[in-house]
């Protein structure tokens, strides 16, 4: 009995944890073109992994749980703003409406850069958040569909989604949801909208880098899209929270297995 009692809490915990870790899946890395490149201008992405899904109320009451210091009555205010998790009840219970399955919002990117470390992981870079997320159901690039384009700019233009469930959009090409359709997310370089081609990798002329400023060209679809989530990103600072605003990890490969 005492050793059948020991395998079932074993088991039991194993479950546990699993649950609260998020799968990720291996990107297989390329090339790609950012927001007002052009074709002498490629990017380098190298192969790492993502998360399938954004961090979750449930992964992030745990992580709050254990580590106190990011509880909503104890994070130092220069860490996170006076929004953060405004909505839960108290530091380790959500607010009545919020489902343990939604995305994490309300969180600084301080908050969130300390969750991915934690997992032994880290913030996706703009480029890598933006490389997975060209790709439809079918496609790794799928930015030139004009059905595509129209499904992203049809989400920005409605109330935010962030109390779904996550899995509640689409699986794309490299079986990651919820990229578009749920909550804008943080990346380790959210602010990095005017950079040098030395703070990037592989860029090969930096006199055609982006900018901001270049949003009177977005004439199409895809890039007004992208623009739209460049200027988000352009806005914000590390202690900023917003209750649409969200997080995924990635993890660089390394030759390692998951």
């Amino acid at each position: 009995m005492t050793v059948l009692r020991w395998i079932f809490c074993v088991l039991f915990l194993w479950m546990n944890n699993a649950n609260c870790q998020s799968k990720m899946v291996a990107i297989k890395g390329g090339t790609y073109i950012p927001l007002y490149g052009r074709d002498s201008l490629k990017v380098a992405i190298a192969d790492f992994y993502m998360d399938v899904y954004p961090v979750t109320n449930q992964q992030f009451v745990k992580f709050v749980a254990q580590n106190p210091k990011w509880k909503r009555s104890k994070v130092i205010a220069l860490f996170a703003d006076g929004n953060y998790l405004m909505d839960w009840k108290s530091d380790t219970v959500l607010g009545e409406q919020q489902s343990l399955k939604a995305p994490i919002t309300s969180v600084s990117w301080f908050a969130a850069n300390a969750y991915c470390e934690c997992q032994g992981k880290r913030l996706p870079t703009i480029d890598e958040w933006e490389y997975v997320a060209m790709a439809n159901a079918d496609l790794p690039d799928a930015r030139q569909l004009k059905t595509y384009n129209e499904y992203i700019l049809g989400w920005y233009e409605k109330p935010r989604t962030f109390n779904n469930d996550i899995g509640s959009t689409f699986k794309n090409y490299w079986e990651v949801y919820d990229l578009h359709g749920l909550v804008w997310e943080w990346t380790s370089d959210f602010n990095s909208v005017l950079v040098s081609g030395e703070s990037r990798k592989d860029v090969d002329n930096d006199s055609n880098l982006f900018c901001g400023s270049a949003a009177i060209g977005a004439t199409d679809l895809m890039n007004y899209a992208a623009f739209m989530r460049y200027a988000i990103r352009g806005s914000l600072k590390a202690k900023y929270t917003m209750k649409n605003l969200g997080f995924r990890c990635a993890k660089d490969k390394k030759n390692e297995t998951l």
